[in-house]
């Protein structure tokens, strides 16, 4: 009896050193998973689009909840920033709200900007790290194919018609930034010169707050873009009155911090990410974009 004893307490205890590796790992699995992930489009984009990000991502993060919010696609996209970001809000808001440890965001083109504008005016945000993936985040000069919709209309004039009430109903006129025409620029621009600080607004230090609240701001962009022009503004560059590029750390809304950018780098949060030879549409589709940029800001 005391051998058969033995024999089963030394069964019970290999059995136990079986189970605890194989309990402490579905603990884990329990207890540590990856935080969600929200993807706003771009422009003339719908959610269809991001099959091979969302890809990239569960197979580098298994289990990762995604979601492409399909929202103003294709030629929706061409309504006003301000009720895109309204319309995103409302969508994200909720996904937040179950998320106890937080979000990433990646955010696409014009929906950069979006992200933007979400981030500014929500002072309950979780986001940890905002990945804006070739977005014209300080704005867009350039006669490209998506501004040839409007064939009327050449890089030198479309502040005749962005500048006006009617031209600041379309998304694209709400980022347009001509510098030869500063002036019109800041008084005029309804979106991109607000959430910039670049002309007195009331709400400058609530927005810059809730924008900090982010952990970390990736900003992706590259020379082959061949849309975002210049293509430095996807990491807040852009021209001066000689339309030669000034790159972010010269712009004056660094200089003056007026939202945050040199904040975020003090504190080390803020990636630049750049990546030649990537055309503007494969951005969310390339999978070396995805493991250089993206990828190890999403743990």
């Amino acid at each position: 009896r005391t051998r058969h004893g033995k024999g089963g307490r030394s069964r019970s205890s290999g059995a136990a050193a079986l189970l605890c590796p194989l309990l402490g790992a579905c603990l884990w699995s329990a207890v540590v998973g990856y935080k969600p992930v929200i993807v706003v489009h771009g422009l003339f984009d719908s959610s269809e689009d991001f099959k091979n990000l969302q890809r990239f991502i569960n197979e580098s993060y298994p289990g990762t909840n995604v979601t492409v919010i399909d929202l103003f696609d294709r030629s929706s996209s061409l309504q006003p920033m301000w009720k895109q970001v309204e319309g995103f809000k409302a969508a994200i808001y909720p996904i937040m709200q179950n998320a106890a440890d937080g979000v990433h965001l990646i955010c696409y083109s014009q929906g950069g900007l979006v992200c933007r504008g979400i981030l500014s005016t929500l002072p309950d945000h979780n986001v940890h790290s905002f990945i804006s993936l070739s977005a014209p985040q300080a704005g867009q000069y350039g006669d490209t194919d998506y501004f040839r919709i409007f064939p009327q209309f050449v890089k030198s004039n479309l502040y005749h018609f962005c500048y006006t009430g009617v031209g600041q109903l379309i998304s694209i006129c709400n980022y347009w930034n001509d510098p030869h025409h500063r002036d019109l620029y800041l008084n005029s621009s309804d979106y991109l010169a607000l959430i910039n600080s670049e002309r007195p607004n009331p709400n400058s230090t609530e927005w810059r707050r809730n924008f900090l609240k982010i952990q970390k701001l990736v900003l992706i962009g590259g020379p082959d873009d061949g849309v975002i022009t210049p293509w430095q503004s996807s990491q807040f560059g852009f021209y001066d009155d000689n339309e030669t590029v000034v790159e972010m750390q010269h712009q004056e809304l660094y200089l003056r911090d007026v939202f945050g950018l040199k904040t975020l780098v003090a504190r080390g949060d803020l990636i630049l990410c750049t990546v030649p030879g990537v055309e503007h549409v494969l951005w969310h589709s390339n999978e070396t974009v995805f493991h250089a940029c993206i990828e190890k800001w999403l743990m």
